[in-house]
């Protein structure tokens, strides 16, 4: 770059000094559906790996966002609705940047996790041959670096429970505490002592309301349960921890 007398300044920026790369977008998208943790994946059309199943996502087009980006590739790959879509709250995961984690060339890509109730069947679109909900507990091994990204995103939803009030999203407006601890029970992959989650629920200022009068019959001998509303608080205060077990402590 010419300096005020003409010369170029020998510390310029030069960016053709630098090889190029490309940056994408992965999605990890969680629900719960018939009483199991579920995530949304892609069967891929295109090699590589064409016919692996693989995360939603693609590249980052020029003059596009990361969050704008991974929408887009969400409503393509899967044919979810742009309405359902912008209504996702994508929080953004990592950045991963191994050189060799896609065989075409240098890339970094950019993940984000979502859990989400009540969302619609999908189906393939743009480099996806098809979409399907695949139980957490029964998906193979996955494209490029994908399974990382997945086990790093079920660590982050399941800390979302922790501190915020998500769980009551995937109970009806009127629910016992046995199927809140169901909830997550299914995403955390533990069993919760039950007088201790009972406790803990209901000592949380805000997280849920009794009905008053409200009652349902479990299934069990004893007496019918209590029904509860969610509360109107949006974090817990204190947090309703997972047990050691359950968490992922890979970095």
């Amino acid at each position: 770059m010419p300096d005020s007398t003409g010369a170029h300044d020998p510390g310029a920026y030069d960016p053709h000094a630098f090889p190029p790369f490309a940056v994408t977008v992965d999605l990890a998208v969680f629900t719960v559906r018939d009483g199991q943790l579920h995530v949304l994946l892609i069967e891929r059309g295109q090699d590589p790996y064409k016919g692996a199943w693989a995360l939603p996502g693609g590249f980052i087009l020029p003059h596009e966002s990361a969050g704008r980006a991974a929408r887009r590739e969400l409503a393509e790959e899967t044919g979810l609705s742009e309405t359902t879509v912008a209504a996702l709250h994508l929080e953004q995961l990592r950045t991963y940047s191994d050189p060799d984690r896609d065989p075409r060339m240098r890339v970094v890509s950019v993940a984000y996790a979502a859990l989400v109730p009540d969302l619609p069947e999908p189906h393939g679109g743009g480099d996806a041959a098809h979409a399907q909900w695949i139980p957490w507990a029964g998906h193979g091994p996955l494209a490029f670096d994908h399974d990382r990204i997945l086990a790093d995103a079920h660590d982050r939803i399941g800390a979302k429970l922790e501190y915020s009030c998500l769980a009551t999203a995937f109970c009806a407006p009127e629910f016992t505490l046995g199927e809140l601890r169901q909830v997550y029970e299914t995403v955390w992959g533990v069993e919760l002592d039950r007088p201790n989650f009972r406790r803990k629920v209901l000592t949380t200022p805000g997280f849920v309301d009794a009905v008053a009068g409200g009652a349902r019959l479990t299934g069990g001998r004893g007496k019918p349960a209590a029904l509860y509303r969610a509360g109107p608080a949006k974090a817990l205060h204190p947090p309703l921890l997972r047990p050691e077990g359950a968490r992922n402590d890979r970095e």
